[in-house]
């Protein structure tokens, strides 16, 4: 009888961990192996999915989009200059033969108007000649003024600004050019007799108004700074 005791207990004893294990595994939450194991995506660099809406390429387009319309924005913001204006070498050597010829026009029509007063008045000897010298003179130097700023005028600077102010000074020169003209070929010769008087007259006058017209002309420029 005591040697079956022993056996007995190993029966019972085994018998209600059996019993213990099945209710425990009864009552307890289903085991979930992602508990111990969790699952991770395997994630390729080659491979974009187009259809995934969470992918990093529309976050990039995005963001680039939004930098291009910010420097678009910018740019429109900023404010705009005038084209820098150039011209070629010859235009530049004209206007400056140009210019400079101009600083003896008033000298010139001041002297001739000096010697033709005096003329005028009966002293002739050498303030005749010299008188026709320097008309000659005011002759070549409208001459040089007309060709060169002239040919700037039609030629390249005709789209700059203060076109009109150029405009109207070669109108008042070429007026002046046409006087001169004149006046020359109205000189007066005392082997003309009786219409010595009229030809004096008449030269006097279209030397009077060439005069006015190039000096008009001439502050045209001056006061605007041309």
């Amino acid at each position: 009888m005591l040697r079956e005791q022993p056996h007995l207990m190993r029966t019972v004893i085994y018998a209600l961990t059996v019993w213990v294990s099945a209710v425990g595994a009864a009552s307890a939450d289903p085991f979930d192996n992602n508990t111990f194991m969790p699952l991770t995506a395997h994630h390729d660099p080659w491979r974009v999915d187009w259809l995934n809406t969470a992918t990093a390429a529309p976050a990039v387009l995005s963001v680039r989009i939004a930098s291009d319309t910010a420097a678009a924005q910018q740019a429109n913001n900023q404010p705009l200059h005038a084209a820098a204006v150039t011209h070629s070498d010859a235009y530049l050597m004209r206007a400056k033969i140009h210019r400079v010829a101009s600083w003896a026009t008033l000298p010139l029509f001041a002297t001739q108007l000096a010697l033709g007063a005096a003329i005028w008045d009966g002293d002739s000897g050498w303030k005749k000649g010299a008188h026709g010298v320097v008309g000659a003179g005011i002759v070549g130097l409208f001459g040089v003024n007309t060709a060169t700023g002239a040919w700037n005028l039609f030629g390249e600077s005709w789209n700059d600004s203060g076109r009109g102010m150029r405009l109207v000074h070669s109108l008042l020169m070429m007026a002046a050019d046409v006087g001169f003209v004149a006046t020359s070929i109205s000189t007066p010769s005392e082997h003309r007799g009786l219409n010595f008087v009229a030809d004096r007259d008449t030269h006097r006058n279209l030397a009077l108004t060439s005069i006015g017209l190039g000096t008009a002309g001439y502050l045209v420029m001056l006061i605007g700074n041309h």
